[in-house]
């Protein structure tokens, strides 16, 4: 068992909050690198300790460095890892994040997303010989508590499922295999233009969605075809507002108590997970909002997570940092379990298979994808779905002859159905012979007799004439 690996990040004062408190007023006196003095409105002092406090002369890349540096390398070995940045609107989450753009901003300051990037691929270049590596690339963002798949607005309400063996997934989310960081990166700023803003008074681009990035990566060894799978996810959440402070209205505050509502649901499953009884399960709220359900696993689950709370250090904005790093210190008492992925062996011709029935009929489904219509792919995704069965496309040579072997089972289906159809028509066609056959013999039948009248009543007339 871990902890929650947990940091304070303050920015420096805004013009804005310079001139709201002409005194230029902090809250924050730092101690040393883990610990620091917060003095709130009402001038009570209180001291925190965390792992790490980045003040406003921090370095992007020693936050890198002591943060995501570790949770990445685990990730490229099948150790999944969430990294979040959280806190209060315009506290320096998406700067933390993503720096001043994730493509060609300055080397000293890009954010966490393009340096994670970076050093996944420099990792997996470096192990080239060992293993080799896929890389799959999903971007989503939970907006009005939906799930829009940043990479293909027309999915704008993905669903949220769950299986044993992979924890919570994404059901039909778009996966973009990438090979290196240019290709990651250029994906991912084709997501992020389409992720909701919105202007406020505290923001001219405030985001209005809570936005993950999540990379799948697969590992197989290239000594003993062994192969094992690694999530790492990173969330930008989208900060707490108060209506008096961003000015909102309408649609914006519409937004924004949705942001609230799901925070709040976000520390709620924190209280429940770090408040209970060692020995006695208790209830943990996660189905209460698309953000806890999607962070279950990074919760509670099989992961490490590393959590940055993100704070002005203005007196003007006391109350609202004091309850961030409140937040993080409870969030510091989660016990996590990180693991490996359990390690399975790729098909070779000496192992027989140890796939399931549900694998096989996956990436059967996957391979008739090529030749089938888009509403049936579309229909039997779905049963499959309902059906709780998820795939993984593996061995191409399994998944040809399980689809002869449909197409074969289907084209006697097909061949007996046409011998039945040619045997019906037989007999409907003798049957119509004889239904001929006893008209027509009907027909010269009254013929006759109309014949036998005709006479009969001329030989008559005959005599009476007579």
């Amino acid at each position: 068992m871990s902890n929650v690996t947990v940091c304070a990040r303050f920015r420096p004062l805004s013009s804005k909050e310079m001139r709201d408190d002409r005194d230029g007023g902090v809250c924050v006196r730092g101690i040393d690198a883990e610990s620091f003095v917060f003095q709130d409105d009402k001038e009570d002092e209180f001291t925190f300790s965390l792992d790490r406090v980045f003040y406003e002369d921090s370095a992007q890349a020693a936050v890198y460095e002591f943060l995501a540096l570790p949770i990445m390398r685990d990730a490229v070995n099948a150790i999944n890892g969430t990294i979040i940045t959280y806190g209060q609107a315009w506290a320096g989450k998406t700067y933390s994040m993503e720096g001043p753009g994730i493509q060609d901003c300055d080397e000293h300051k890009k954010g966490l997303l393009p340096r994670v990037v970076d050093g996944m691929f420099e990792q997996i270049r470096s192990s080239k010989d060992i293993a080799r590596y896929t890389v799959k690339l999903s971007m989503v963002e939970i907006y009005m508590e939906k799930v829009r798949d940043l990479l293909d607005l027309s999915k704008g309400n993905i669903q949220i499922k769950e299986n044993k063996t992979q924890g919570i997934l994404l059901s039909g989310v778009t996966e973009v295999p990438v090979s290196d960081s240019t290709e990651a990166l250029q994906h991912l700023c084709t997501g992020l233009a389409n992720r909701a803003v919105g202007e406020t008074q505290m923001n001219m681009s405030s985001s209005r969605s809570h936005c993950a990035y999540l990379f799948t990566i697969h590992q197989e060894s290239v000594k003993d075809k062994r192969a094992k799978t690694g999530k790492l996810i990173l969330v930008d959440l989208a900060g707490s507002e108060k209506a008096d402070k961003t000015g909102a209205e309408g649609r914006v505050l519409e937004e924004a108590k949705t942001i609230n509502k799901s925070l709040s649901a976000l520390g709620n499953v924190i209280n429940a997970l770090t408040s209970g009884s060692p020995n006695k399960a208790n209830h943990i709220p996660y189905r209460d909002s698309k953000l806890t359900r999607i962070l279950q696993d990074a919760l509670g689950g099989n992961s490490r997570m590393a959590l940055v709370c993100c704070c002005s250090p203005s007196t003007s904005n006391a109350s609202e940092t004091l309850s961030t790093l409140r937040f993080g210190m409870r969030a510091k008492h989660i016990k996590a379990s990180p693991r490996a992925s359990e390690v399975k062996s790729t098909k070779t011709q000496e192992e027989p298979s140890s796939e399931t029935k549900d694998e096989k009929r996956g990436r059967i489904l996957e391979k008739m994808k090529e030749r089938m219509s888009k509403e049936d792919i579309k229909m039997l995704e779905e049963v499959f779905i309902q059906e709780g069965i998820i795939f993984s496309p593996d061995s191409m040579e399994e998944v040809d002859a399980a689809y002869e072997d449909t197409v074969s089972k289907t084209i006697i289906s097909l061949q007996q159905t046409v011998e039945e159809l040619q045997l019906k028509v037989k007999e409907l066609e003798a049957e119509n012979k004889g239904i001929k056959e006893q008209a027509f013999g009907n027909l010269e039948y009254d013929r006759l007799g109309k014949m036998s009248r005709f006479i009969s009543s001329w030989y008559a007339s005959l005599f009476t004439s007579a």
